[in-house]
């Protein structure tokens, strides 16, 4: 999905060929064959070759790292499988191009290229039918999950949103700025989810019987499953504030909620964002590369920084005054106007429309209901089954009990959804796997793109290391002493690294 055609880089590997010498045990190098960039990597004394492109926005692997069989990308994460091509990781959902290879009288050649597909599975489990309540980043995941590892029984996913499953991040950053086309926001093309097999219904669960674990929908219409999902994300918190008769307030959660803003900004010359998170900066941003005059109100004198803290939020907050931002801080919205907004202290800012970016909550009101253990969120335990039998949880929605931190958390990152997704439907299916990716999401301000590793929420230090200003950093978060997440602005080796060795961390503490 998205970019265009990658530059050609390297040596013609079907043509010429490399010597055997430049390809290392465990090291990686790009060329191309056929017009198509080419990763060549050597794991164990084979060498291995698969398109060097990653499958969710064009990433170059070559740059990013190996581990046990696999590249990760260093744009966002993903994984591929070095021998099949298999997309193991979200974000990137579909395989990559493989390669035969040839190394013979010192020289390594690729020769046919091969089509990509994941390796024939059979599940030590297969129940006789699965719904899965949510078609966005978890849900969507795990139909995806389910089939690839061999189940063929029925599923059926219920979402009343038209348009899921679509990329969620792209709606505050490059669609919404008008820099990327409504063609790339799909997760699925069409008539994929007819392909696969699985039924979509178009409407809202309406209730759960946990007992039998029969789904009630539309009108009275129910229907019992062996086994149950739930995905159903999170909401946003709404601005409740006084307002006049067409005054126009946006929040922004879904497809439509993003066109709905992008309409407004259509023929608009001011806008005021309400919330300094990251929603509400990359709207900020966004609506900037629109031309819009855009004012953002928030509480903190400092954005992000009890996140992240004061070095990079002050540099976000620089940024996006060079870019003509004007921030409102320590101030709140007491009155929206058709024309203007009111702040607490009276003053007015000029606004032909206003967008809210002030969190988002779980839905698990369906779970309260049917009785499940809900505390900020569906808890689950290690393998994400809910405290009913047989119903698992995904997702934004989902607490679950992280073995690094040593208590339950839960955590809104569209990556954290997708793996989620594929981890709870892998247990559905009999893994037995507890969930051990460490969060991770990235948060892109113009040129600038933050990549954030770990859950540093408790953080007692942040360690700078280089300069934000010069877009080259990575911050460290510690407790005692201990790390436990880092955020980085291009030193994608650093946040690649950190992710694999957090992981490794909480294998070692799951025991």
């Amino acid at each position: 999905m998205g970019g265009g055609a990658a530059e050609l880089k390297g040596p013609d590997l079907k043509k010429d060929g490399v010597s055997s010498m430049e390809v290392g045990d465990r090291a990686m190098l790009l060329g191309h064959a056929d017009g198509e960039p080419v990763l060549l990597a050597r794991i164990d004394g084979q060498v291995l070759a698969i398109g060097a492109s990653c499958t969710h926005y064009g990433g170059p692997l070559a740059e990013g790292i190996l581990t046990d069989g696999r590249v990760h990308c260093p744009w966002h994460h993903a994984c591929f499988d070095l021998h099949t091509g298999e997309a193991v990781q979200p974000p990137a959902l579909n395989p990559v191009a493989r390669w035969s290879v040839e190394e013979r009288d010192g020289r390594i050649r690729v020769t046919a290229r091969l089509e990509p597909g994941p390796p024939s599975r059979t599940p030590s489990r297969s129940p006789e039918s699965i719904a899965i309540m949510g078609a966005g980043a978890a849900g969507n995941s795990a139909a995806a999950t389910l089939r690839a590892e061999g189940y063929d029984g029925p599923i059926v996913m219920f979402d009343p949103d038209t348009a899921a499953p679509y990329d969620r991040p792209n709606l505050s950053k490059d669609y919404l700025a008008g820099n990327a086309p409504e063609e790339w926001l799909p997760l699925r093309s069409a008539g994929s989810f007819e392909e696969d097999n699985i039924e979509v219904i178009r409407a809202a669960v309406s209730a759960i019987d946990a007992d039998t674990r029969t789904v009630r929908w539309g009108d009275g219409e129910q229907r019992a499953f062996d086994a149950i999902i739930i995905a159903t994300g999170a909401e946003p918190n709404r601005l409740r504030v006084s307002m006049a008769d067409g005054a126009r307030l946006h929040h922004l959660r879904s497809l439509a909620d993003s066109r709905a803003i992008i309409a407004a900004a259509t023929g608009a010359s001011s806008a005021v964002v309400v919330g300094a998170g990251f929603i509400g900066l990359e709207v900020a941003a966004s609506l900037r590369e629109r031309h819009i005059d855009v004012h953002v109100v928030a509480p903190d004198s400092v954005p992000l920084a009890r996140i992240m803290g004061d070095d990079l939020g002050n540099f976000i907050r620089n940024l996006h005054e060079r870019h003509g931002v004007t921030f409102h801080p320590g101030r709140t919205v007491s009155r929206i106007e058709v024309d203007c907004v009111i702040l607490d202290d009276g003053s007015r800012i000029g606004a032909d429309f206003v967008v809210a970016g002030i969190g988002v909550r779980p839905r698990i009101a369906l779970a309260e209901a049917a009785g499940l253990n809900v505390r900020d969120g569906i808890v689950v335990n290690g393998r994400l089954e809910t405290s009913a039998a047989g119903i698992w949880a995904a997702g934004d929605v989902a607490s679950w009990p992280d073995a690094r931190l040593g208590r339950h958390t839960r955590v809104e990152h569209w990556v954290v959804a997708q793996r989620m997704g594929q981890t709870a439907a892998r247990n559905l299916l009999g893994a037995d796997a507890p969930f051990l990716a460490a969060p991770f999401f990235w948060s892109q301000h113009y040129d600038a793109t933050i990549a954030f590793v770990g859950n540093a929420g408790g953080w007692d230090a942040a360690d700078l290391d280089g300069d934000p200003e010069a877009m080259d950093c990575a911050v460290t978060y510690r407790r005692g002493g201990r790390r436990l997440a880092v955020a980085s602005i291009f030193r994608d080796d650093v946040s690649l690294q950190t992710e694999v060795e957090l992981e490794e961390e909480a294998e070692a503490a799951s025991g």
